[in-house]
């Protein structure tokens, strides 16, 4: 009896030894967002925790702004932009790793009303029976270029320019109409795709240029673990399915 208590503790030590490697190993990683991927990287970033035990560490914004703090020597490691030219210039700017560049998501625009049959397609814009309509920043956001672009197409840009409340990114555009400051606007489709009571025009994509959404691996995360497994864990099958459960078409993947 008297070796039990010698072989407990034994064995106590080793489990705090295994869960003390396991914290060591694990490490986090800061990953600039989007504004329009915000829940779809929530959801990855917690697939992601649980299956390496590393912590994705999300900020979310305009892809204009992060474009500008990244060129600023901000400490983030991954960036998920929503256009590829942000991430090319960051390449050839020296600030991203060569090659590691790719699409993780093309997104889709989307006019939205959370009242019932206000929205009816096109005819909505040019019928004009609303006060306000919310955008996000064209300069900043690539949502907000798409929904000039639309516009513009439908040349309705220069009747409906009074109309606008715009937003820095399109978080700030979602929720001008979700708490009213808007009737109408502009956002992405992720942002609704769950909203059973509102109303939505599902903006044809031959309106507007791809919002073709582009991923790098920053230099500040290469030499980085948990930077470089949550790089490669966004192209996986896991954050695959969670991407176009959100409404993104997401390109084929590349063979190995």
């Amino acid at each position: 009896m008297k070796f039990i208590m010698p072989i407990k503790l034994a064995l106590i030590g080793v489990a705090v030894a295994c869960v003390t490697s396991s914290q060591a190993l694990a490490d986090s990683a800061n990953i600039a967002v989007a504004a329009n991927f915000t829940e779809p990287a929530k959801e990855i970033a917690a697939a992601f925790k649980a299956k390496t035990g590393h912590e994705a560490v999300l900020s979310f914004g305009s892809s204009g702004q992060f474009f500008t703090q990244i060129s600023q020597d901000a400490p983030f490691q991954v960036f998920l932009s929503a256009d590829s030219a942000r991430p090319k210039k960051l390449v050839e700017d020296g600030l991203a790793v060569k090659d590691s560049r790719f699409t993780y998501a093309v997104g889709k625009l989307v006019l939205w009303s959370k009242e019932p049959g206000l929205v009816k397609g096109e005819q909505t814009l040019k019928h004009g029976k609303f006060a306000k309509l919310s955008i996000c920043n064209p300069v900043a956001a690539p949502y907000g270029a798409a929904a000039v672009e639309a516009m513009q197409t439908l040349k309705l840009y220069d009747e409906l320019k009074p109309k606008f409340v715009e937003g820095a990114n399109i978080s700030q555009a979602f929720q001008f109409v979700q708490t009213g400051n808007a009737e109408i606007g502009f956002v992405a489709l992720s942002q609704v795709i769950n909203d059973k009571d509102g109303s939505r025009w599902m903006v044809p994509q031959n309106l507007y240029s791809p919002i073709t959404q582009d991923a790098v691996l920053l230099k500040k995360g290469e030499n980085d673990e948990a930077a470089k497994a949550f790089f490669e864990f966004l192209k996986g099958p896991e954050s695959r399915a969670i991407i176009e459960k959100f409404g993104y078409e997401v390109p084929p993947a590349k063979a190995s």
